[in-house]
């Protein structure tokens, strides 16, 4: 519960964006990104590797297991610690005209409507929630699709604070490298442990 001086705070500082990554942040999953060559598996990424990983010449991705929602759906492990977190944060942004919003490496998924119910199984009402899937900006770092999306919500104007929930170091350096221009926006990056505690990166 907010008191009287965060909520005057919160109104002083105008309108915030929060965002929230998917894997290891609001849940514990277990897609793998395979690394093809000539047509051959060379090796099996989890979401963490996936995150920093270069291709070799040669090499692509095959990105069908993050795509799979019946996977998502029936496989993946709340963060309880986390899950609530972005409960709370979205109830109090909808009575401030903040926003709070997704965003994960993933592109597209196969069945839109089995992977939004997994957020609807654990009670996040994800309806109110814009999923952001830096995946179909191709398969560049996520770090950096990351943080072309991000600017695209800076260059708006419209948020004065901007908090970032993820488990990547990756993503969180792309996020800060992000301030110097944008000097009057107030930044947050938090990383998130296994647990689903947090703690401010710098």
């Amino acid at each position: 519960m907010l008191s009287f001086k965060d909520y005057m705070n919160e109104q002083t500082e105008g309108k915030g964006l929060t965002i929230f990554d998917i894997d290891e942040t609001l849940f514990q999953t277990f897609a793998k990104i395979k690394v093809m060559k000539d047509g051959q598996v060379v090796r099996e990424l989890d979401n963490q590797q996936f995150n920093t990983y270069k291709l070799k010449p040669g090499e692509e991705f095959d990105f069908g297991e993050f795509k799979n929602a019946r996977l998502f759906n029936q496989t993946s492990k709340p963060i309880r610690k986390m899950i609530a977190k972005a409960k709370a944060i979205l109830r109090n942004a909808s009575k401030r005209g903040s926003r709070v919003i997704i965003m994960t490496a993933r592109a597209d998924f196969d069945d839109k409507k089995k992977f939004l119910d997994t957020f609807r199984k654990y009670g996040l009402d994800i309806d109110k929630v814009y999923v952001e899937r830096a995946g179909n900006l191709g398969s560049g770092p996520s770090a950096e699709n990351k943080k072309v999306l991000i600017q695209k919500y800076l260059n708006s104007g419209e948020y004065s604070r901007i908090r970032f929930f993820d488990d990547a170091v990756s993503n969180l350096e792309a996020f800060n490298s992000l301030k110097p221009s944008y000097p009057d926006v107030k930044f947050e990056g938090y990383l998130v442990s296994h647990d689903g505690t947090t703690k401010l990166y710098k």
